[in-house]
């Protein structure tokens, strides 16, 4: 059954293609829950077979199993496959534990100075102004939340485009995508495949404000225009928000322009398919994953003579 937490750690290999063909076949706003629901759940099942894999070599060792109150030898492969997989599984969750607290320190400093720069400005509504050259907008969480804009950005773009990119940013806000985001960097951390999921799903969250912001204005064809000139005005431009601070500027705008000028087409079975494989693999590693836990804990209680084998 040790075999079983092998599977955690190569499903999410898989998830990348299918999250990519997800994005772009899937509506906007359910294929941002699907991502990140399957993201979270790849995610969570790896850190877990990593940790039962960690503590089934630890088990092993005569100082750690008089700790766990074992009578009986922990019933295991071979030593030559339990202890090397072990120290392999504690190298790389102690590097992502590490990745992830350096990240959440950077992104939390980040957002405490977009929130002081913001609360220097003067705000007309959720709309603040930031005076400076560089064009950069983007949806600030918080309380209150924010469309945080500079000067540069607003002389881009003309009266119409702006309140396209207003509308789009505080979809962003309204819709909670920073919710999203900041569990697809979580995940991301969790197993490194998962880093282009997290593309994916930042590419839905960018779609849904698009498409949010096109009904809000009436006009895809303005909107597309909008985001377009925004992001070839912000694409040189230094920013210091924080990576789960949505902005219309990020991710690939051709494909985001691209499908707001093109008509809307049907769900097809290939779309259909796309989602169930990719939910297919999330309940396989999760089943697995659990499977492998619950075996363990098993093989524990049988060590500790809590139960007959």
């Amino acid at each position: 059954m040790t075999a079983l937490l092998l599977v955690p750690l190569l499903v999410p290999f898989l998830a990348p293609p299918l999250a990519r063909r997800a994005a772009d076949r899937l509506a906007p706003a359910t294929a941002l829950w699907v991502l990140t629901a399957s993201a979270l759940a790849l995610a969570g099942a790896c850190v877990a077979a990593l940790g039962a894999l960690i503590l089934t070599g630890l088990l092993t060792l005569p100082a750690f199993a008089a700790l766990g109150e074992l009578v009986h030898p922990l019933r295991t492969p071979a030593d030559h496959v339990v202890l090397p997989a072990a120290t392999a599984a504690t190298g790389v969750l102690t590097l992502s534990a590490w990745t992830l607290v350096r990240s959440a320190l950077r992104q939390t400093r980040a957002f405490r100075t977009a929130r002081t720069q913001a609360g220097r400005r003067p705000a007309a509504g959720d709309l603040c102004v930031i005076d400076s050259p560089h064009p950069d907008a983007y949806a600030l969480p918080g309380r209150p939340h924010r469309i945080v804009v500079t000067t540069g950005m607003l002389r881009s773009l003309g009266p119409a485009e702006r309140e396209a990119l207003f509308a789009h940013e505080r979809a962003h806000n309204r819709s909670g995508h920073h919710y999203f985001l900041a569990a697809a960097e979580l995940a991301a951390h969790g197993h490194p495949a998962l880093r282009a999921t997290r593309d994916a799903i930042r590419l839905a969250a960018e779609r849904a404000a698009d498409e949010a912001a096109a009904e809000v204005v009436g006009d895809r064809r303005l909107t597309a225009t909008a985001i377009a000139r925004a992001a070839l005005a912000g694409q040189a431009s230094p920013t210091t928000r924080p990576a789960f601070a949505p902005a219309a500027t990020t991710g690939p705008v051709p494909r985001r322009v691209a499908a707001l000028l093109e008509p809307s087409r049907g769900r097809s079975r290939a779309t259909r398919r796309t989602a169930s494989l990719l939910v297919a693999c999330t309940v396989l590693s999760v089943a697995a994953g659990t499977a492998g836990v619950a075996d363990f804990h098993h093989r524990v209680e049988i060590a500790q003579g809590e139960e007959s084998p």
